[in-house]
């Protein structure tokens, strides 16, 4: 008797594992080319920020004894249009002492990026905005050039490689049956080969792999924007706003973002922006100082910004002054420096002075995880990504294979086991439902693929064939 319980329990356990396995094939199958996309892409952008720069800002030029004036620096950026409707919007200062500095100028609906020889105040080159190749990459890593739609597949993806993760983690313990084993496997040959490596490297890169997926997804159009920011915006009210401003009043995402361009830290995108014109603010530029470019730019390294920062001239009649600094627009190798200050443009007082310290604590694991995320920490946070990337391609195609190999000959893909002699397992299932409930996309897409296969698949037996 005590045999054959042995036996029916491991007859269980092994169907058990049947039925996980087949929930990591079919997220795997979704969720594996738009990793693939994203590791490639992102491996890209890693290249071309450090290459030609974001906005083209590593140019190199001769450094000379004097710079010139700010201003001089801007008329050149805004003649090289050779338009009279052009105007300055933004300067970027130079990165190190041999490379240009960078300003945007607005003609019309158009924004250009201008870099500009702070020496001898000559526009180098002029270039749209947002259309080099470090932005093609962005764009094809956040959306697939789809905009909503792909948008909401990257989030899909993404979401459901948590539950891939989940349910690979159980398989490979249920199989090596060791940490030890399953970090460091004994490599077969053939397809226990790929398993050995399969596992092993998703093993290692699971939980940078969470990270990735959870600080890109605070970005996406659904459990970023519709839910996680919405609760972890920094308060308005903080600098004189009622916390309930009007609607009227701008954010820092729709007034300081770009199109697809994310300047503003995660957790300020959705704040709104003071206005200038009050009697609020203290400690800003001297009285007797006019506003100026070359002001602005004295007073923002007398109050510590050093290297690259950007400095957002004011729109409008309410507009303000802006100063910020963070790793995430690749000014500096630390999100702990980040700091977005904001003059009144009247006044010369500072309405708001936020940094790293101020932010929420998820706020905080945005900066921090992002700045991994985008390599920005640094030359070792250059060769971890690189390497994270290749593994992530690796563990991607190493799992295609899988499938490959075990598939068999004009079958069609042939999914792990028979969901018919399946059991349902609350003790997987309740976890992996959990996981995608709280990610909207992925329980979308789940029973999208639930429907279909109700729906159409088993009504018509050479797609069952095919699919089942």
């Amino acid at each position: 008797m005590a045999h054959q319980s042995t036996n029916h329990a491991q007859r269980s356990a092994n169907r058990r594992y049947l039925a996980v396995w087949r929930w990591h094939f079919y997220a795997g199958l979704f969720s594996a080319p738009f990793l693939i996309l994203l590791a490639a892409t992102g491996l890209a952008m890693i290249l071309f920020a450090n290459t030609i720069g974001r906005d083209n800002e590593r140019t190199h030029v001769t450094p000379q004894a004097v710079v010139q004036p700010l201003s001089l620096q801007a008329e050149a950026a805004r003649s090289a249009l050779k338009s009279d409707t052009a105007s300055v919007a933004q300067y970027i200062a130079p990165r190190s002492e041999d490379m240009v500095a960078v300003f945007r100028v607005n003609n019309g609906d158009k924004a250009f990026m201008v870099s500009v020889d702070p020496y001898t105040a000559q526009a180098v080159a002029v270039n749209p905005r947002n259309q080099n190749a470090y932005h093609l990459m962005d764009d094809i890593h956040g959306d697939m050039l789809l905009g909503t739609f792909g948008d909401f597949l990257i989030e899909a993806a993404a979401s459901l490689t948590i539950l891939l993760m989940v349910s690979g983690i159980y398989l490979w313990w249920r199989k090596s049956g060791s940490l030890k084993k399953m970090l460091l496997p004994e490599i077969g040959s053939g397809r226990n080969a790929w398993r050995s490596l399969h596992g092993a490297i998703g093993g290692w890169i699971s939980l940078i792999l969470l990270l990735f997926c959870l600080s890109g997804l605070a970005w996406a159009g659904i459990w970023g924007g519709k839910a996680v920011q919405a609760w972890s915006q920094f308060p308005a009210g903080k600098w004189g706003i009622a916390p309930n401003p009007e609607s009227d009043v701008v954010t820092h995402g729709r007034l300081l973002n770009d199109g697809k361009t994310k300047e503003v830290p995660w957790v300020l995108e959705l704040t709104p922006m003071p206005q200038s014109g009050s009697t609020l603010g203290e400690n800003g530029v001297a009285a007797d100082q006019p506003l100026t470019l070359e002001t602005l730019d004295r007073y923002a390294r007398e109050i510590g910004f050093k290297g690259r920062y950007q400095l957002n001239l004011p729109k409008g009649e309410t507009g303000v002054w802006t100063l910020t600094q963070d790793s995430m627009s690749y000014d500096a190798n630390s999100p702990f420096i980040d700091r977005t200050v904001h003059i009144d443009q009247y006044s010369g007082k500072i309405l708001a002075d936020i940094r790293y310290d101020d932010y929420n604590w998820f706020g905080k694991f945005m900066a921090v995880s992002i700045a991994l995320h985008m390599g920005t920490l640094g030359w070792w946070s250059i060769a971890f990504n690189v390497v994270f990337c290749l593994s992530v391609i690796a563990v991607c195609i190493s799992g295609l294979v899988m499938w490959w190999k075990r598939r068999p000959q004009g079958a069609g893909l042939a999914a792990p086991a028979d969901k018919n002699d399946l059991p349902f397992w609350w003790g997987m299932a309740l976890p992996l439902l959990v996981l995608a409930a709280a990610f909207p996309a992925a329980i979308m897409v789940i029973l999208f693929f639930w429907l279909l296969d109700t729906l159409i698949v088993a009504r018509i037996p050479a797609l069952q064939k095919w699919f089942h």
